[in-house]
């Protein structure tokens, strides 16, 4: 790379048109893996994203996707870079402890070269609905350990100087329920890191490899120093707040987060010392989960045009003891922390920062809700959305996804055609909205009918403790988990976190929470 005042320095137009034509590279890439997945989890909930790293492993440019995977794909590059990729090289990796989420997310790296240089890589995770383990989909209520949760993949070369590695490929579908589509959904991610490699020697053929190699310094500077000036706007202090977990499958009583957030002039440091050891069930999180949900604590602050890159989150030091709850070690099973335990984390941050900043909004629905459903040779996965919460400019958005999750519905058609359900029921709940001058956003009504015998596994939270309200607004409602079963005259309750098997016949219903309000509602509103 170059160093600060060279020739190659970057004035801050080409930085504006460089910036631009990274993150479009990032988008692009997106869009090709939505556009030619197989599965209907990343062609129509897009749960997915696509990054570009330098050759030191930082992000400089990323595709607006979601949070909990983009913050952490660092850790995925890093980790790839260890083992010496070579020109042609797309290695695969979803061990949670080696630089990936959870089991289901598999991350697709790719080095880029220009005249056998290594410049930069490409990278894309996306949500497979099946990797094996104990239950289909595989994301278990009842693991106890991550060798339950599916097969562990460390970094391993599925495409080898432009040739595939049959062996490899062959291993990883053989461990799942549905290797067509997994096997299409491989080539989406490397179609779409194909794409990053080609759309980067384009932009260094038009402006220079010294040029564009100054842009990734340039895009991750300038977006350090935005984020810096923001922490600057904050007093310093140390702001404590505590958070829960509603259970963990094994048991259902409260798993507490605890964190201390000190800003000292521009630099945040976020503690979890005080949080619960790391539990029996599958709310873990590897410490990359907890650093992206801190990040995208961060990120919340900050302007909206800010970029986010490594620049962005220079600032953040995590610390959490070894072997808690929110830094857990190998062999913990940790599907749900990655899905729950991060939204629960960033709550808790953002509750703590709300003490430093007032003009934060009020909490959404802080759960993925997540729905697994899976029979012989078929998986159904979905998270849904709930209330947003309020804010001082207006209220929260209703039946959305929030927090460290960005993903969309499964359209009602394109379920109904691929797996043996039938959705009875899909609407907003008005009544989980909070109260507020800005009411909170309303969470959703989801009644799925199995129409043949099926595994259910329910990962959700905020099913006891509400959305709490901002600035004197109301808290919203909580969500709730309830089966029909076929000859029981009366719905029964499920737990936050549940696996059991399913009847033919029987009905899941999903009530999703709603956002809290913020502000006193007037005298006489509605």
């Amino acid at each position: 790379m170059n160093a600060p005042g060279t020739a190659t320095d970057v004035d801050p137009v080409t930085l504006s048109v460089l910036s631009a034509a990274l993150t479009g590279i990032a988008e692009e890439m997106g869009e090709v893996l939505v556009r030619a997945a197989y599965s209907p989890n990343i062609k129509e909930r897009r749960d997915c994203s696509a990054a570009l790293f330098d050759p030191e492993g930082r992000l400089f440019a990323q595709a607006e996707h979601i949070p909990v995977h983009l913050g952490a794909m660092s850790e995925s590059v890093r980790w790839v870079r260890a083992r010496g990729p070579g020109p042609g090289d797309v290695f695969a990796l979803n061990d949670p402890f080696a630089g990936g989420n959870h089991l289901p997310d598999i991350t697709l790296v790719s080095p880029i070269h220009h005249r056998d240089e290594l410049i930069a890589f490409a990278a894309t995770r996306a949500h497979h609905s099946d990797v094996g383990g104990m239950r289909p989909g595989s994301m278990p209520a009842d693991s106890r350990e991550i060798y339950q949760e599916g097969l562990v993949i460390p970094p391993v070369r599925l495409v080898r100087a432009g040739e595939p590695v049959d062996d490899v490929l062959a291993l990883l579908l053989a461990n799942s329920r549905t290797p067509a589509l997994r096997r299409g959904d491989f080539r989406a991610q490397v179609a779409a890191n194909q794409r990053a490699a080609t759309r980067l020697a384009e932009l260094v053929s038009r402006r220079g490899r010294d040029t564009v190699l100054a842009a990734f310094d340039a895009v991750i500077g300038h977006a350090e120093r935005r984020a810096r000036a923001v922490l600057r706007t904050l007093p310093d202090g140390t702001y404590r707040a505590a958070g829960e977990l509603e259970g963990d499958g094994v048991s259902d009583l409260d798993i507490p987060i605890q964190v201390a957030v000190t800003i000292a002039g521009d630099d945040l440091t976020i503690d979890f010392t005080g949080t619960a050891d790391a539990v029996p069930g599958n709310v873990n999180c590897p410490l990359a989960v907890t650093r992206s949900a801190c990040a995208f604590a961060l990120r919340v602050l900050l302007p909206a045009d800010a970029a986010a890159n490594a620049g962005t989150y220079a600032p953040i030091t995590v610390r959490a003891p070894e072997g808690c709850l929110v830094n857990a070690k190998r062999p913990a099973a940790v599907v749900a922390g990655n899905v729950e335990t991060s939204q629960r984390i960033a709550d808790t941050v953002l509750l703590a920062l709300a003490q430093a900043c007032p003009d934060l909004p009020a909490q959404g629905q802080g759960t993925m809700n997540n729905v697994v459903l899976g029979g012989r040779g078929w998986t159904y996965y979905e998270t849904l959305g709930g209330g947003q919460g309020a804010s001082a400019t207006g209220p929260g958005a209703s039946g959305v996804h929030v927090g460290m999750t960005n993903t969309l519905n499964t359209p009602i058609e394109a379920l109904e055609l691929e797996h043996p359900l039938r959705v009875e029921r899909y609407e907003l709940d008005y009544d989980s909205s909070g109260p507020g001058r800005h009411p909170g956003g309303a969470g959703i009504v989801r009644a799925i009918r199995v129409l043949e015998p099926a595994s259910l596994s329910l990962l959700t939270d905020r099913r006891r403790h509400s959305p709490q309200g901002a600035m004197g607004g109301g808290a919203g409602a909580v969500g709730s988990n309830i089966v029909h079963l076929p000859g029981v005259p009366e719905p029964v309750g499920l737990p936050a976190k549940i696996s059991r098997d399913l009847p033919a016949g029987a009905v899941v219903e999903i009530h999703t929470p709603g956002g809290g309000g913020w502000g006193e509602a007037r005298p006489g509103s509605a």
